[in-house]
């Protein structure tokens, strides 16, 4: 087995991930690895695999919670390994690490228009396929033309989009021991300089609209059928609601930011209440966009407690 050590990069003990997340919140993980480049990823997540030691993708650090206690397993980043972009006739292959926004802003000087709809989308290519990210003007997959992918095998496999399984902030990708390298997207040629003030319009209804001021992991709930979760907060009066340095947002109710020193118990006990008030006000159960480090299954635990 390979020595975690021995692979190309960084390898750090104990490091705290808050400062690894957009929330600013999280304790330390055990091993945080930032390899080198795509073999030594594939290295650092093998390593975690054969040594039965628990492994999580980082990539920007958005739409993530990180217990306040940290977590004893391996942290693997892929801003490091897998961010680069290769520009192709209609379209581009992009590492999974690469930033979203950032991507944006390369395709629109390049004359390529179809990602305007992920404006806001505040993560990395390879969260943005999982999550299938996205907002009221567009999804992730409908740009997505196919991604490479890490299987629990240990193979590499090129996936469509049918072997994705793409739904409303979701995919198969979310199954645990998948890892995504790098995605294929499908573009449309298009005027740079309108490109540019589309851009520009949607980050000032963004700024308008969304507290970019302050440290957040983005949209906390998922909108139910038919309607909006930032609505129901609102409605159900949780705007302001705070718990320590964790606040939902006065300023859209679907964000719930960190005020101060914020830790993961305030951002847990807020979710607690908000949904408990929307529950009991609407008999709708909110569910949780936000991803917590330690699955989904337990955040759900933690939430009915």
């Amino acid at each position: 087995m390979t020595d975690i050590a021995a692979i190309a990069g960084q390898l750090r003990r104990d490091e705290p991930l808050a400062g690894h997340t957009t929330l600013r919140i999280g304790g330390p993980a055990a091993w945080f690895v930032l390899p080198a480049d795509e073999a030594a990823l594939i290295a650092a997540v093998t390593w975690a695999r054969q040594a039965g030691v628990p492994c999580w993708l980082l990539g920007n650090g958005s739409n993530l919670l990180v217990p306040d206690e940290g977590v004893a397993g391996c942290v693997v980043a892929t801003g490091t390994a897998c961010r680069w972009v290769r520009w192709e006739a209609g379209g581009i292959e992009v590492g999974a690490g690469y930033p979203v926004q950032r991507l944006l802003n390369e395709a629109g000087r390049h004359g390529l228009s179809g990602l305007e709809g992920l404006s806001g989308v505040p993560g990395t290519v390879g969260g943005a396929v999982v999550m299938n990210a996205g907002t009221a003007a567009g999804e992730t997959s409908g740009v997505v033309v196919s991604a490479r992918v890490l299987l629990p095998t240990g193979e590499v496999a090129e996936w469509g989009p049918a072997d994705l399984g793409f739904g409303y902030r979701s995919s198969r990708l979310q199954a645990p021991g998948h890892v995504v390298l790098s995605a294929r997207l499908r573009l449309l040629p298009g005027d740079p300089e309108a490109i540019r003030r589309d851009l520009a319009a949607r980050a000032r209804r963004r700024r308008d609209t969304q507290p970019l001021e302050l440290p957040s992991a983005g949209s906390i709930w998922t909108n139910p059928p038919g309607d909006h979760a930032g609505r129901l907060v609102e409605a159900a009066a949780c705007k302001g609601l705070r718990v320590g340095d964790a606040m939902v947002s006065p300023k859209h109710a679907n964000f719930i930011v960190n005020v101060g020193a914020a830790r993961a118990a305030d951002v847990l006990a807020v979710m607690r209440t908000v949904r408990a008030r929307v529950r009991e006000r609407f008999a709708i159960v909110l569910e949780p966009e936000i991803r917590w480090m330690l699955g989904q299954e337990d955040l759900h635990h933690r939430l009915d407690a």
